[in-house]
């Protein structure tokens, strides 16, 4: 990528990011008006020049900026910008202090945008400028690899005797790839390679698609009724979706990714062009740079309030660990579930054809036992502890409720993830509020350490009742696991428990729920490290040790994370939408989330037990 060069030519824009003071405002001795006070500015590239910048984070060798700007301070701040990264800046007309610089300033109170304030004109060019601008067009398209049109405002690239001469700059150099990320001209151009999403492309004329949300079937037929008619590649982009493209070759799909934290979605579509272009312009072909695109806009998007860039190692650390998301419509439609006839198991594509499973993997917690129901019960109190610190006793009713408010749409919203991300929410809401001390907030880890203690003095309440008799083992049993674990160990299959808790306290609970026989040494839990995802960690683990992979290998879990590390390995995820209150019956509350995790079968429990191990390839 070092011996690549390629050319910007677009809209090219400065982001600005204004913290207001959120205290008393002062108020204006010559209006007697109140002010709004900056105590922070900050600026960042936009439109074209964030491409730009992303180019030359994805360290392609040399970049050439071509677009216009105005002698204001956003247009010397947004040149300064572009100086800094090593951008050649030749191409940059400025165009003096009658022509505004596209600007976009985003004020915030605490952690909330106020509106947006638009600077900028969106006039046409002169016929003079428009000549100078071709020129450098026709340089760049002679001089690299690549080109890449960028379109974002009215005016400029936007009106019709500028993208007329790019289309012919297109023909006359057929050996150059160009490509297009336009807001409202993609319709326009052609011969180049269109980077759209899925709103461009049918509001522009590109297709026609019915009402409602775009289906996967309808992207995948947008993307080849645009290849046909451009005869180009394209790539539609579906934000959390992922991205379909196509080409001659035919249709790629890449999956969308779970990014689960805070996003910002500012300036993922720019990551995802500048990304194509550079992988097109080295000769990688449209699969790998609709994958390699759909990767970096999950990594951008998770950096909040810039414009944001990814460089190659933030590339392959996100590769190495991307979240997937399975199947989004089954998922979010109930009403496309298919069952095996007479039974509750849902199939979530074709039934497996793989070879006789010999390895089966339980999660514990919500698959084989209920011991540790209500954990939200305890996570609860715990994190409004956490936001309100010391006042916590003494703190006014209102502020009480909307901590409360704020945890419990945090618990909602981040229900069968892992524990550290809830608890990287925490940190946010203790900020925001502000009522704990800066140097005394803790990370995530420290809370979940907080939220572990707390929940396992719950659960020692519950051993310390089995142990004195006043419940039995099976009180805490999922619907038939125990005879379902029974006709596996009698198959000869190798059994294997999989926990996020600490490994003693996972043997010790399944020891006393009359599980542990089943698994004898084969039961995995953390090793107390909070800085690892300990399920995650567990998962590879048995895997890695016990060489375990492909169709051999059936996991069967409450859980997203150990659908997705299964699907990764080749096996047949199971999830059960456990209602761990009955202890039976469907949970639709788990079934989205398992579905998106990869899971290929659904059971509510090991009700359907024949059926279940028929559908598996076991008698």
């Amino acid at each position: 990528m070092r011996a690549a060069r390629i050319a910007v030519a677009g809209d090219f824009c400065l982001d600005a990011y204004w913290q207001l003071h959120d205290g008393p405002p002062e108020h204006s001795v010559e209006t007697g008006l109140p002010t709004l006070r900056a105590d922070r500015q900050r600026y960042s590239l936009g439109g074209a020049g964030n491409v730009v910048a992303n180019l030359v984070a994805l360290g392609v060798g040399e970049v050439k900026a071509i677009g216009v700007y105005g002698r204001d301070p956003f247009g010397a701040a947004m040149l300064d910008l572009l100086v800094e990264l090593g951008a050649n800046t030749a191409g940059m007309q400025d165009l003096g202090p009658d022509w505004q610089t596209l600007a976009y300033a985003k004020p915030y109170v605490g952690d909330s945008e106020q509106r947006r304030l638009d600077f900028g004109t969106r006039d046409g060019l002169a016929e003079n400028d428009v000549r100078v601008l071709v020129e450098h067009l026709h340089e760049a398209a002679e001089w690299g690899e690549a080109v890449v049109i960028n379109q974002q405002a009215a005016g400029c690239f936007a009106q019709p005797d500028v993208t007329a001469e790019i289309n012919a700059i297109i023909a006359a150099h057929p050996e150059t790839l160009f490509v297009v990320d336009a807001r409202d001209t993609a319709a326009l151009y052609v011969g180049a390679v269109l980077k759209v999403n899925a709103r461009e492309a049918v509001t522009q004329g590109l297709v026609e698609v019915g009402g409602g949300s775009m289906s996967d079937e309808q992207a995948t037929d947008l993307a080849e009724q645009i290849t046909r008619r451009t005869g180009r590649p394209v790539f539609v982009t579906r934000g959390d979706r992922g991205i379909v493209a196509a080409d001659a070759g035919g249709v790629y799909h890449a999956l969308g990714i779970d990014v689960t934290s805070q996003v910002d979605p500012v300036g993922g579509g720019d990551t995802a062009v500048a990304t194509v272009a550079a992988v097109l312009a080295c000769g990688g072909g449209v699969p790998a740079a609709a994958h390699l695109a759909n990767i970096a806009a999950s990594v951008t998007v998770r950096k909040i309030r810039t414009t944001g860039t990814v460089t190659p190692a933030e590339l392959v650390a996100a590769a190495e660990r991307a979240d997937y998301v399975y199947s989004p419509e089954v998922a979010d439609n109930p009403a496309r579930a298919r069952y095996v006839p007479d039974t509750e198991i849902e199939l979530i594509g074709d039934p497996p054809t793989a070879p006789t499973p010999t390895h089966v993997i339980f999660d514990f917690d919500g698959t084989l036992s209920t011991l540790r129901q209500g954990w939200e019960d305890v996570m609860e109190p715990m994190m409004i502890r956490s936001i309100l610190g010391d006042r916590f006793a003494s703190v006014d009713a209102e502020t009480y409720q909307r901590g409360r408010s704020a945890v419990m749409h945090l618990i909602d919203r981040t229900t069968g993830i892992q524990t550290l991300v809830q608890m990287q929410g925490l940190v946010g809401l203790v900020r925001q509020f502000g009522l704990v001390p800066e140097d005394l907030i803790l990370d995530a880890h420290g809370y979940k350490e907080i939220f572990n203690n707390e929940l396992l003095t719950v659960v020692r309440r519950r051993l310390a009742k089995l142990a004195a008799g006043h419940l039995q083992p099976s009180d805490f049993h999922m619907k038939n696991a125990l005879t379902l674990l029974e006709l596996l160990r009698e198959q000869g299959l190798a059994l294997y428990l999989a926990s996020g808790t600490d490994v003693e306290d996972v043997v010790a609970e399944a020891h006393a729920l009359g599980f542990g026989q089943f698994f004898e040494h084969r039961i995995y839990g953390s090793v107390g490290d909070v800085n690892v995802e300990a399920k995650r960690v567990v998962l590879d683990r048995i895997f890695r040790e016990n060489k375990l992979e492909g169709g051999s290998l059936v996991t069967f879990g409450d859980g997203p994370v150990e659908m997705r590390e299964t699907r990764k390995a080749g096996g047949i995820p199971v999830g059960v939408c456990s209602d761990e209150q009955r202890r039976y019956g469907f949970n639709p509350a788990k079934r989205g989330r398992l579905i998106r995790g990869g899971a290929t079968i659904l059971v509510p429990d090991f009700s359907d037990l024949k059926p279940l191990l028929t559908l598996l390839g076991l008698s």
